[in-house]
């Protein structure tokens, strides 16, 4: 458990995922600033559902113009917590490879 420093008290943090949360698969993300926050925006792109011969999905696609990316997720962030948002994903990411590596070497 983490703590925040609150009018200088150290109070515990108490993370709450309520009953219901909605998890979404994002395979694209977007970023933008503004002069006073950070937005980050999780797409998910479905790939379109292609039946045929090889010509018939190529014309399909030729068809199709653009594939469809829904928004799942926009979180803003100030800039101030930016920089510890990015050390925690780099760190997360370097443990990730670390565990993927010790998977691979136990096969």
């Amino acid at each position: 458990m983490t703590e925040k420093e609150t009018n200088g008290v150290m109070l515990p943090i108490d993370w709450q995922l309520p009953e219901g949360t909605i998890s979404r698969y994002a395979n694209n993300i977007v970023v933008q600033h503004t002069e006073h926050e950070f937005i980050l925006s999780f797409f998910e792109i479905q790939p379109p559902l292609l039946l045929g011969s090889p010509e018939e999905q190529t014309a399909k696609l030729e068809a199709l113009g653009a594939v469809r990316a829904e928004c799942v997720a926009r979180i803003i962030i100030s800039p101030s917590r930016i920089q510890s948002f990015i050390e925690v994903l780099q760190r997360n990411y370097v443990n990730y490879g670390a565990h993927a590596q010790r998977e691979e070497g136990a096969e």
